[in-house]
């Protein structure tokens, strides 16, 4: 527990789930947290876990399929450079010039993170947000 602060309840595990509004559309959910800001509660964030829908495949066409977990709203996906940005999360199948689906990419951060680290990040807010974006696939996709 990082120093400073109280630990006044146990490991919990928050769900949360955002689908794009359309097929390849920038979609964020917010995921309430019911922190009490008088009473100064943060949320430690010990590790993350995001499991979203693969990229269409089609042959000859690159296609993807990103997610971010941000401790602040955003206008697009958000990168590891943003300091609000806890996870992100890349699928990518690459078949241009492929007559086939291609060749399937996954980048993402470690599901658990090493155990030299304490946490790796706090939410001193109410909520934090979920976005996903897809390109060039044929239906809505969900993290």
């Amino acid at each position: 527990m990082p120093t400073g602060l109280k630990q006044t309840s146990s490991v919990v595990s928050v769900g949360f789930r955002t689908v794009e509004t359309g097929p390849n559309t920038f979609t964020q959910g917010s995921v309430d947290l019911n922190l009490s800001p008088l009473d100064r509660e943060v949320f430690v964030v010990l590790a993350v876990n995001m499991d979203s829908a693969f990229p269409d495949a089609q042959a000859g066409v690159n296609a993807s399929v990103a997610c971010a977990l941000t401790t602040t709203s955003q206008t697009d996906i958000a990168t590891l450079q943003d300091a609000n940005c806890l996870s992100r999360l890349t699928n990518t199948i690459q078949a241009a010039g492929f007559v086939d689906g291609g060749v399937g990419f996954t980048s993402q951060a470690l599901e658990t993170p090493p155990s030299t680290l304490e946490y790796i990040g706090i939410i001193a807010t109410n909520d934090f947000f979920v976005s996903i974006k897809g390109s060039n696939n044929l239906a809505a996709k969900a993290v």
